[in-house]
């Protein structure tokens, strides 16, 4: 199982997660609270050890920015978390994860629509608690397609990310603030999350 380990701003965290066995780094250069500026974002991967792919993400930002950031700060991946077409995503040079919004079951039928290398599943922004922890794996069950490889998103955590996989089966799993406390990367859940989610193969149900 692949893990990606999202909105890291520090060395020592990012490091920690490749040493872990995190395959994706996610860097975010799109308003938040984990936002990080292209200068800190360089800093940090041209001091990491190991092989894990750069991700940056970004939400709305033009092709000419993203591709300057991308060179600039040692980019492997672009992230699109807002409402950029398959169009825009096409004019990219880097391979694209294109994030999908899952309000309900149907919101699966636009995995069809596109033809990015990756796509990633998540819940609506500023409504995980009112509403759901985390995306209804019990009801996606056989109902995605494989066409892309899926990064699951949502609420995940060192505490459910086991059982999220056995029940999904998909690409890769992705997390930001399932593994902080207090606002800050937890090394500790880092390496925890990372084994649950890489599991035997063997113990699927």
């Amino acid at each position: 199982m692949h893990v990606k380990i999202c909105g890291l701003s520090t060395l020592e965290a990012a490091q920690t997660a490749i040493d872990s066995g995190a395959d994706y780094l996610g860097f975010i250069f799109a308003e938040s609270k984990r936002k990080v500026t292209p200068i800190k974002a360089r800093e940090i991967i041209s001091n990491l050890k190991g092989n894990a792919k750069k991700v940056g993400v970004f939400v709305n930002e033009s092709v000419e920015e993203i591709s300057r950031i991308a060179e600039y700060a040692g980019l492997d991946i672009i992230q699109l978390h807002g409402t950029e077409s398959q169009e825009f995503a096409s004019k990219l040079t880097l391979p694209v994860i294109k994030a999908i919004t899952i309000h309900s079951i149907e919101d699966l039928k636009q995995v069809q629509e596109w033809e990015t290398e990756y796509l990633l599943l998540d819940l609506p922004k500023n409504q995980i608690a009112p509403i759901r922890k985390t995306l209804n794996w019990e009801e996606m069950m056989g109902k995605l397609p494989y066409r892309n490889h899926i990064f699951l998103a949502g609420g995940l955590t060192p505490e459910n990310v086991e059982t999220a996989v056995k029940l999904i089966q998909p690409y890769a799993v992705d997390v930001s603030g399932g593994v902080e406390t207090e606002g800050t990367k937890d090394l500790i859940k880092i390496n925890a999350f990372i084994k649950g989610a890489q599991f035997k193969k063997e113990e699927l149900i």
